[in-house]
C-alpha cells in the first residue's frame, strides 16, 4: 500500500547528544517545512505511517522501542536517523549500548550522519513511504 497523501510520522528520541533530534525538529520549521509534503508529526505511533528514531538503543529503552513499533499499523516503516541509531555511534561498545536499531526492530531506511541534514531526513521519510522499500531495510 503506497501512501500518496498526508503521511503521519511519529518520532522517538532514544537518547544521546540530541544532535539528530534537533535536525529532525528543524524539518518542521519554516525553512525546511516538512508539511509542504503533507507530512504531519503525530505524538502517537498508533496513528503513524512512519516511525523516526534517533539516538542510541540502550538497555533501558529497548523494550519501549519494541512496544512503540508493535503499536504501529501495517505496513510498518521505520527510519533510523544518525550514527547512534544505525551503529551506536560514539556510544558503541559502552555498557549502555544494546546494539543498532535494526537488531531491535526492522528498519526501512537508514539516514547516516552525525547529525544528518534536515533535507536528508525528509528525503528518507519520503523514501520510506515507497512500497519497494517496505519489504526490507535499504541503506541510504
Amino acid at each position: 500500500m503506497t501512501i500518496k497523501k498526508s503521511p503521519w510520522v511519529s518520532f522517538y528520541n532514544a537518547g544521546g547528544c540530541n544532535g539528530c533530534t534537533l535536525e529532525f525538529l528543524a524539518c518542521t520549521n519554516p525553512k525546511f517545512d516538512i508539511t509542504r509534503f503533507g507530512i504531519e508529526v503525530k505524538a502517537s505511533a498508533k496513528h503513524a505511517d512512519v516511525l523516526v528514531v534517533t539516538g542510541i538503543v540502550n538497555k533501558h529503552n529497548r523494550k519501549r522501542i519494541i512496544n512503540i513499533y508493535e503499536q504501529m499499523a501495517e505496513p510498518k516503516r521505520v527510519v533510523a536517523v544518525g550514527a547512534c541509531a544505525i551503529t551506536g555511534g560514539i556510544y558503541r561498545g559502552s555498557q549502555a549500548h544494546a546494539g543498532p536499531l535494526d537488531n531491535v526492530i526492522p528498519v526501512t531506511v537508514y539516514v547516516p550522519g552525525c547529525p544528518p541534514r534536515p533535507e536528508t531526513i525528509i528525503k528518507a521519510i519520503l523514501e520510506a513511504l515507497d512500497d519497494k522499500n517496505t519489504k526490507q531495510g535499504k541503506k541510504d
